[in-house]
């Protein structure tokens, strides 16, 4: 089976389009104020636009309250919610959507077999290299060898790039690949080449 491809951190409308074009799988969009990547309501409606139903749009946050995630949603429209912060199974189920639930797998992170049982209702983890209390998106690798089976489908999250994603697959052998700054000219700027060599590493590891 293929690996699916999630780029995330869009605020560019340009920049979904080139994304749905090259064929990925996922577009993120991140409402975290104080984010590098933060997208403001108001401004989501450009990038939804952008993205045929065909694609899915993820709306990722940290920690934030029900209202917050109920506005994104209705400006945003997107198929999947990601929760980065330390919200609970019940919080991240209660919006009717399905959602990825990231777990930070840098610093002293804990034992992922344990971790993953708090969220029997997420379709996917998002392993991702910061450490617990972090942002994600900083680009922040981990040791792959060491990723255990898991219950559920893995988005591989966390210093991925153009040069190291085919390693990445033969390593964890995951569900998706998520990248955001390993695509990136500066924060929340996507970069064509590093796009497109991204998608056709991803495509080559797969075969």
């Amino acid at each position: 089976m293929s690996v699916r491809i999630k780029f995330c951190g869009f605020t560019r409308a340009d920049d979904a389009r080139l994304a749905v074009v090259l064929g990925v799988d996922a577009i993120g969009v991140v409402h975290v104020p104080g984010s590098k990547r933060h997208v403001p309501v108001q401004a989501m409606p450009a990038i939804r636009a952008a993205v045929p139903a065909s694609v899915d749009l993820v709306a990722l946050f940290v920690n934030p309250n029900a209202e917050t995630v109920q506005a994104v949603i209705a400006a945003l429209q997107p198929s999947l919610l990601q929760f980065h912060g330390d919200e609970d199974d019940a919080f991240c189920r209660q919006f009717g959507l399905p959602f990825l639930k990231a777990m930070a797998m840098g610093g002293d992170a804990g034992a992922i077999e344990q971790r993953q049982h708090a969220y029997p209702n997420a379709r996917a983890l998002v392993l991702d290299g910061h450490a617990p209390g972090q942002l994600g998106g900083q680009g922040e690798r981990f040791t792959w060898a060491d990723i255990p089976a898991l219950d559920k489908p893995i988005y591989l999250a966390g210093g991925l790039t153009p040069a190291n994603v085919a390693e990445a697959i033969a390593t964890v052998k995951p569900y998706a690949v998520d990248v955001s700054s390993g695509i990136e000219s500066v924060p929340g700027v996507k970069d064509e080449a590093k796009m497109r060599g991204f998608v056709k590493a991803v495509k080559r590891a797969s075969a």
